[in-house]
């Protein structure tokens, strides 16, 4: 009798969806090689269901497809007569039940995630409104009139942007140009060396939101 080889039909299927190996497909489905070699040799008859279906969802075509890819003549129909009981049956419709739940809460939580991204879009937009307002026309006063003193302009952008961090709960360690003494878990030494507990100068303020660090203050000895 011959030996039945199903080795190349899998290898087809496995370089569709970019597997290389038997053992990168087994960790992939969470099957053991062994099982894989049944399918390989046409033993597909003896296999749970559970290991088809993993199978199945990894080379992206269904359990039913892959039973007749893999069958021997007369196999096809003894398999479904073997696994026609009531709990295996049972078994595939929760299976079925599952992967439909699964693709509506998928869809449902990628729904909600863009909103969520339009909603917080929306109100940052909103807290930045005088800002994409008048800052065009600020900027292009500036352009035209090299006189015109940028501390006019400043309100522009220091307002909204301390409003938006007071929103986010964001706040700075230290302000520009005081001088605080120095600890190296919240602030960064921009040059020189400063020894915990001594005098630094703030040059670029640094931030924490709520308890967590975001950005050091950068600091120079004074």
């Amino acid at each position: 009798m011959l030996e039945i080889d199903f080795t190349e039909n899998l290898r087809n299927l496995m370089q569709t969806v970019g597997y290389e190996s038997f053992k990168s497909l087994s960790r992939a489905a969470g099957v053991s090689q062994w099982q894989i070699l049944q399918l390989r040799r046409g033993k597909i008859g003896q296999m749970r269901i559970e290991v088809l279906i993993k199978l199945s969802e990894i080379l992206q075509i269904s359990w039913t497809e892959l039973v007749e890819n893999f069958s021997v003549d007369g196999l096809s129909s003894s398999f479904h007569k073997t696994h026609s009981s009531h709990k295996n049956i049972d078994l595939l419709k929760q299976i079925t039940d599952l992967q439909v739940e699964y693709e509506r809460l998928t869809l449902s939580m990628l729904e909600q995630r863009e909103g969520l991204k339009q909603e917080f879009q929306r109100s940052s937009l909103q807290i930045l409104e005088s800002l994409i307002l008048q800052w065009p026309t600020a900027a292009h006063r500036a352009r035209e009139d090299h006189q015109l003193s940028a501390v006019k302009i400043l309100p522009l952008v220091d307002t909204p942007l301390k409003r938006l961090l007071q929103d986010w709960n964001v706040k700075a360690i230290a302000s520009v140009g005081t001088e605080i003494p120095y600890n190296p878990q919240f602030h960064e030494l921009l040059a020189g060396t400063a020894q915990p507990g001594e005098i630094v100068k703030v040059r670029y303020t640094g931030y924490m939101q709520h308890d967590q660090l975001l950005y050091r203050a950068r600091v120079s000895p004074r």
